[in-house]
């Protein structure tokens, strides 16, 4: 029986770079390898006969001897065109590496060549607690009390699980290796042993306090330094003070995420700060001296030029927030906001309206300024 042409046999035309037949051989080897297609005699020979023509094709020197003599360039070794002993699995995890190999095994939950799992991969997890506060807090820092459920190594047995006295054996599943293997057809799988969970031992006589586990759960109660300056979104790091690990690991961090509460007077961008303060329209116009309240819980003295217009902001610097790990502060933003006065008393309408008749253009530039372009709008 006559053999395919390797070029048909992945799908390429005989142009194809070494790039586009390393690309259809992945597809195929995915498509048709016997771990995916268990008892599928047809998809084990189509594996089989893809990884044929990719050990070919994928040799520059190889290619070309096919090119020019076709199977023949191969023949002479037990009437496979050279391929009787031929190592598919190799080619399938050494020529393309470990890419290919880890895409395989992804569905798998497999992984390579790990060996027995350290301490370290019996690390706890990790804990989040978020934190809310106000923005005074966060201009002074404080010391703040957490309170939260966790677990702490269990004294009993020392964070082993094994009762005291006795000490955990070899896994008998994985021969205290943490990895077992399973062949089918003529490839392996290696994975973490389900019975120890990768360690190497199991525990014969359980710790009675902590059901060999090697934890309990507890309230915990710290205290965590809440720096200056911290702003909306912050995380703060507490190495150790997570969930306790097993079997030795260490123990997980805590990270505590901060949140800042709206502040009924100030703003906050970054490290400075705003808000708006209202004026009269008598202040405005002629001029004031008015007090002005800082974060720090003091007040501060800004004078208001007469003829302020507004929306005019002034500038308070080094009156906004702190900067973390600095001891710099940013500033703080004031914006005039010019009041209109509302149900005036006869008296105060009547000075109103004199003022109304002895005001000049020159005053209102702004005014006068706007109905000049309305003029000339009107007569365009």
């Amino acid at each position: 029986m006559s053999k395919r042409d390797y070029y048909e046999i992945l799908g390429v035309v005989k142009s194809a770079s070494a790039e586009e037949i390393k690309k259809a051989y992945r597809k195929l080897a995915l498509k048709y390898h016997p771990d995916r297609n268990k008892n599928d005699k047809t998809a084990e020979s189509k594996f089989k006969e893809a990884s044929e023509a990719y050990h070919v094709l994928s040799d520059k020197g190889r290619r070309n001897n096919y090119d020019q003599f076709g199977h023949a360039a191969f023949e002479g070794a037990g009437g496979r065109g050279g391929f009787s002993n031929f190592d598919f699995s190799s080619t399938f995890s050494d020529i393309f590496g470990s890419d290919i190999f880890e895409d395989f095994f992804e569905g798998f939950g497999g992984s390579r060549g790990r060996g027995r799992r350290r301490s370290s991969d019996f690390r706890g997890a990790d804990l989040r607690y978020d934190l809310s506060i106000s923005l005074e807090d966060a201009f002074n820092g404080k010391k703040q009390e957490i309170n939260f459920s966790s677990s702490d190594k269990c004294l009993t047995c020392s964070g082993s699980g094994a009762e005291p006295g006795s000490k955990p054996i070899s896994c008998s599943t994985c021969a205290g290796q943490g990895q077992v293997r399973s062949s089918q057809g003529f490839f392996t799988i290696q994975q973490t042993c389900p019975e120890c969970a990768g360690s190497g031992e199991q525990i014969s006589n359980p710790c009675k306090e902590c059901r060999g586990i090697g934890k309990k759960q507890t309230r915990k109660k710290i205290f965590a330094n809440i720096p200056k300056g911290v702003d909306d979104g912050t995380r703060i790091r507490l190495s150790g003070k997570g969930e306790a690990g097993i079997k030795g690991g260490a123990n997980g961090d805590l990270y505590i995420f901060v949140s800042i509460g709206t502040h009924s007077i100030f703003k906050r961008s970054e490290e400075n700060l705003f808000f708006e303060f209202p004026i009269s329209l008598a202040d405005a116009a002629l001029g004031a001296t008015v007090e002005v309240p800082t974060i720090d819980g003091g007040k501060a003295k800004v004078k208001v030029p007469a003829g302020t217009q507004n929306g005019k902001q002034f500038r308070l610097k080094g009156k906004g927030m702190p900067m973390m790990r600095t001891k710099n502060y940013g500033d703080l933003y004031i914006q005039a906001v010019t009041e209109v006065p509302i149900s005036l008393t006869k008296e105060q309408k009547s000075l109103l309206e004199q003022f109304k008749k002895l005001e000049d253009s020159k005053t209102n530039p702004i005014i006068k300024d706007f109905f000049e372009k309305a003029k000339r709008f009107w007569k365009n």
